[in-house]
């Protein structure tokens, strides 16, 4: 099981060909990703940014461009939790359906607090892990 958000590929995703631009989709992958911590995790970033000194800023991206996406398409993103260390999160999205998959890319954050790496706090990090065993069971 994933975490499921469609976006809807709007002009300003698009290149004059009326294609995604790519950098535009790593604005996506980090919008499902904001939205996988207000949704699951019950953490938003609004919360981190505005009332916590915490983060979960990206430290690595390996990214596959599979297939265009156009303007007015509807993409499903599929966020997928693969692991968890002490202070990382690696998370696997893939945008489209299966067979039609435009965009693989696998991505790994890391909690701070303070400016600096620290562990989970434990009540995220038992909500990650549970996504973590969806993720494996699937």
């Amino acid at each position: 099981m994933s975490y499921v958000k469609v976006i809807p590929i709007e002009f300003n995703h698009c290149d004059p060909a009326g294609i995604v631009f790519y950098p535009r989709y790593f604005e996506m992958t980090n919008s499902v990703v904001e939205n996988f911590f207000a949704d699951v995790v019950g953490y938003p970033f609004s919360r981190m940014h505005n009332e916590a000194t915490n983060g979960v800023p990206t430290v690595r991206i390996v990214c596959d461009f599979r297939a265009p996406s156009r303007l007015g398409d509807k993409v499903p993103f599929r966020l997928t939790v693969t692991s968890i260390g002490r202070a990382s999160l690696g998370l696997r999205i893939v945008a489209g359906d299966e067979g039609d998959v435009r965009l693989e890319a696998a991505i790994t954050l890391v909690w701070i607090d303070r400016g600096k790496a620290a562990s989970w706090p434990a009540e995220i990090r038992t909500i990650l892990e549970r996504e973590l065993e969806k993720g494996e069971a699937a």
